[in-house]
């Protein structure tokens, strides 16, 4: 009777308690939608162009199973490859076949390639394959898919312990009335949160330095930029991830309400941070990663690492994490009322 009474008032615990049940039920039923819908997407199709091909010759490719583009001048084709508008073009000149890739993502290049070939196929008779020079824009053949991916995953354990260090410090915080003592001192909501961020700040700066310079320097992560970038980029996403926990915990009342954020915040955005090719995730699915602050930091980060690309190439990412967390900022001065009215 005492071991049932126990079983009774564990169960009784957990019904009760809405943030739990949904950890054990609804979190992995979107954890398992999301690996659907993006392992059981559309095959990727290449955007090719065709440039300076004559008819007579363009006629006898098989221009199936692609996005292709006729150029007439090699240099809109450059810029749509430079602006990732293509994947890849052909190119003849002077009786000389030459394709062209944008080169970052080796997944990409593969299909690319593999298309190429299948289009060139019917010009090789007698089954003599003709090997066109292959040119890359970004990258080489030699790249690897962790020097694709790294960049996401550098942003991504940036993000995910910054706010899961600064959600549960601020819990704390709070709990050990901390927080309530502030509030009830001449200090303002404002300060009282641009405070935290400061202070969590400094800590999360030495640690995104870390961890970015570890990844590059000791992993060998490929850096074609500037490390300076790389370091204002993750500092940014840091920043974003802190206000952003910090908003989060004072929806939690312990440590573990605190971690079922997690499959509502933290899972989504890998799906849509690049890790994945978002063409190939459903249509109605894929607009999510543009409100997700680790889609605009992944950009950016492989943008200057994989791209070797500068501040005016990645400016627009930058503004838009900042955005993100001066949003967060206030929402957390506006969440503080729910501990002192005005």
């Amino acid at each position: 009777m005492r071991i049932k009474a126990l079983v009774i008032r564990i169960l009784r615990q957990i019904f009760r308690d809405k943030r739990t049940m949904a950890l054990l039920i609804v979190a992995p039923i979107l954890v398992l939608t999301m690996l659907h819908l993006v392992f059981n997407g559309d095959d990727y199709v290449p955007k090719v162009g065709l440039v300076q091909v004559p008819e007579l010759i363009e006629s006898q490719l098989d221009l199936s199973h692609a996005e292709v583009t006729t150029y007439e001048q090699l240099k809109d084709a450059e810029e749509d490859l430079s602006a990732k508008e293509l994947d890849g073009y052909l190119l003849f000149k002077d009786q000389k076949v030459s394709i062209f890739l944008e080169g970052s993502d080796p997944s990409v290049n593969g299909a690319t390639m593999k298309w190429f070939e299948g289009a060139l196929k019917p010009l090789q008779p007698n089954e003599q394959a003709t090997i066109p020079d292959v040119n890359f824009l970004h990258g080489s053949s030699d790249m690897r898919q962790f020097d694709y991916f790294g960049p996401v995953l550098l942003g991504f354990f940036v993000f995910f312990f910054v706010f899961l260090i600064a959600g549960v410090s601020f819990l704390r915080e709070r709990t050990t009335g901390t927080l309530e003592r502030l509030l009830s001192s001449p200090l303002r909501k404002s300060e009282i949160v641009l405070g935290y961020v400061i202070g969590f700040g400094i800590f999360t700066t030495i640690q995104a330095t870390i961890i970015a310079a570890y990844a590059i320097y000791v992993l060998g992560m490929i850096m074609e930029g500037s490390f300076i970038y790389v370091l204002l980029i993750t500092l940014l996403l840091s920043l974003t991830a802190l206000t952003l926990g910090i908003l989060l915990s004072a929806f939690a009342n312990n440590e573990l309400q605190m971690i079922q954020f997690i499959p509502i915040v933290i899972v989504p955005q890998i799906f849509f941070s690049g890790l994945f090719n978002l063409e190939t995730i459903s249509e109605w699915l894929n607009w999510i990663g543009v409100l997700t602050p680790l889609y605009y930091a992944a950009e950016a980060l492989r943008d200057v690492m994989v791209r070797g690309y500068g501040l005016e190439d990645i400016y627009i990412n930058l503004l838009v994490l900042f955005g993100f967390s001066c949003f967060f900022m206030i929402l957390n001065i506006l969440a503080l009322r729910k501990y002192r009215k005005i």
